[in-house]
């Protein structure tokens, strides 16, 4: 049992202009030949319709014309008025007017549904999706395979990242400069100015002390 699946697709019927062109072209080639080549509008008309009808109407146009022109060729008068020519003429008259009208109206009706069945079958039916639009493939992002556990081993708790405790600056000492050798030698007068004035001192004291003994 098979399940509902997709028509072939019709196929798109040509433009109108063409088919236009194409029925005035086969009028005109029966009326100018005075319905002798009547039958090819019905030749037309089956190679596209394909009907058993339109090829059995084919083929009584077709005899028909050719009863017409034996009738018209075997007549004793001159002019064709006989009876003979007279029913020739009124055959071919018939057959022209009975094919053109029947061509003109079978073939319209023709492409008519050809072209709604092909609107139908170019739009998605009611109920039943269209065809399904090619997925994009999903890229397939690679995961590492987990490590198996061992059995009988406790699982260590996850550490938290150690964060280091900023401790106190570094203490600079600070840098004894050198005194310079200006301060050295005036420390060194002041002490000599110091020795002398003591020295001074103490030798006028003993003058003082000599003359009150005198």
């Amino acid at each position: 049992m098979q399940g509902h699946g997709y028509g072939q697709p019709a196929k798109k019927p040509p433009h109108l202009a063409v088919l236009v062109l194409l029925r005035v072209l086969f009028v005109a080639a029966g009326f100018l030949s005075i319905g002798f080549l009547a039958w090819a509008m019905l030749l037309r008309l089956a190679a596209v319709t394909r009907r058993p009808l339109d090829w059995g109407l084919f083929v009584t146009a077709l005899f028909a014309d050719i009863a017409a022109i034996v009738l018209v060729a075997n007549d004793p008068s001159d002019d064709a008025s006989g009876v003979g020519g007279t029913l020739g003429m009124c055959l071919v008259l018939i057959t022209l007017a009975s094919a053109t009208t029947y061509y003109l109206i079978a073939e319209i009706r023709h492409y008519g549904r050809r072209e709604r069945e092909f609107a139908a079958r170019s739009t998605p039916a009611y109920g039943y999706p269209g065809p399904a639009a090619r997925p994009y493939a999903t890229p397939v992002i690679p995961t590492m395979p987990a490590a198996p556990a061992m059995s009988g081993m406790p699982t260590p708790p996850p550490t938290a990242p150690h964060t280091p405790v900023p401790g106190p600056p570094p203490v600079v000492p600070p840098s004894h400069r050198p005194a310079p050798a200006r301060i050295d030698q005036v420390r060194a007068e002041l002490d000599e100015l110091s020795d002398y004035l003591r020295k001074h001192d103490g030798q006028h004291d003993g003058r003082r002390e000599d003359g009150i003994e005198r």
